[in-house]
């Protein structure tokens, strides 16, 4: 148990509820909820893509005239935080919570994620298949638990890619999803996709592959330092972002995760964990608000704060939030989120250490 995992109801470290039913309904929930929130605006959606283009626009320009190794560093960290928060907009976009027009959303979809090389539908699908599974061991999509056995028969580049460099798994995801699981986010073929979803997994892989192709041309015409220091350094700064805090939404010793028939859709949502992320939180557009994402997926990411104020009185001590430094939870979290035991219908995260300290 973790002194910084609190419930919305007396800001006491609480280990997990055990109840098998749940003393709330999804319908308790939404009621809760000032109707607004649910409704998207695209002005307010237009006024947050803007600004972070225009943000990056800007940090090209100061980059630029600087040219300068003593900035680049700067700036890759700066730029590739901007690409994360481009991110969340067409994060917005797959969720159909950017607007209330189905084309608007994937032609924004694809103009936020394009250039940072995210093949929009094929992640909107894979995405959305999290979203319907999360915190089934079964058949949530990323960032779930092996079991010990597993574990400790996975090999070493496993483990090393899974509990030590996983900052960096983002792009190997998208070709080869996560350990266990088969198939390609660029490939309609995959077994991801259905086959009604074919041409949307062709178009948006053609988008990706003409930025590939547009960033290849570039780095010939400029040469390759270019392409470090205008594009390789955010993107990387970028891919850490984005494993960083989807890691985190999700892997905490004290939420639970569920086998078999002890999983359910409102059970598997809130078990995740808002985190604060300091001023990164305005930046980001509040993407650590994310029980409140998790339980109604299609809600715009400006009002998240609203619903989560709504329903944290009623959640109680089922309701996980870490009021913990970022960097004190990832660490705490790699250290001690390596396997689920084999058996048990609810089970947390532990690791051999833990074990052994929780033995003595």
């Amino acid at each position: 148990m973790t002194d910084t995992i609190i419930s919305s109801s007396n800001q006491q470290g609480l280990k997990s509820p055990l109840e098998t039913t749940l003393p709330f309904t999804l319908g308790d929930l939404k009621a809760a909820i000032p109707a607004e929130c649910f409704q998207p605006s695209v002005v307010k959606s237009m006024y947050y893509f803007f600004r972070d283009i225009a943000v990056i626009g800007l940090l090209y320009a100061v980059a630029y005239h600087f040219d300068s190794w003593l900035f680049f560093p700067i700036f890759w960290v700066m730029q590739g935080t901007m690409f994360w928060a481009l991110f969340v907009v067409g994060h917005d976009c797959g969720h159909q919570s950017f607007s209330k027009y189905k084309w608007l959303n994937d032609l924004m979809g694809h103009i936020c994620h394009t250039p940072i090389l995210v093949p929009y539908h094929g992640w909107r699908i894979s995405h959305r298949t999290h979203h319907k599974n999360t915190g089934s061991l079964e058949n949530d999509e990323s960032w779930y638990p092996s079991s010990e056995s597993e574990y400790n028969e996975s090999g070493f580049i496993t483990k090393l890619g899974r509990h030590y460099v996983f900052l960096l798994a983002y792009p190997i995801y998208l070709f080869m999803r996560s350990p266990g699981k088969t198939g390609s986010h660029f490939l309609p073929s995959s077994s991801l996709f259905k086959p009604s979803e074919k041409w949307d997994v062709i178009t948006s892989t053609v988008c990706w592959s003409a930025m590939v192709g547009l960033l290849g041309f570039l780095t010939y015409q400029f040469g390759f330092m270019w392409f470090v220091k205008y594009y390789l350094g955010p993107y990387l700064v970028f891919v850490v972002w984005l494993d960083l805090v989807t890691f985190l939404h999700h892997t905490e010793p004290n939420i639970p995760w569920y086998r078999g028939d002890e999983w359910t859709f409102l059970k598997g949502a809130i078990s995740s964990i808002d985190r604060d992320y300091g001023f990164i939180n305005n930046i980001h557009h509040d993407i650590g608000t994310h029980v409140a994402h998790h339980i109604f997926l299609n809600m715009p990411h400006y009002n998240l704060k609203k619903a989560t104020a709504a329903i944290k009185p009623i959640m109680g001590d089922y309701f996980f939030e870490s009021n913990e430094p970022i960097w004190k939870s990832l660490w705490r979290s790699a250290v001690e989120c390596h396997f689920v035991p084999d058996e048990g219908n609810k089970v947390y995260y532990t690791s051999h250490k833990l074990k052994a300290s929780t033995q003595k």
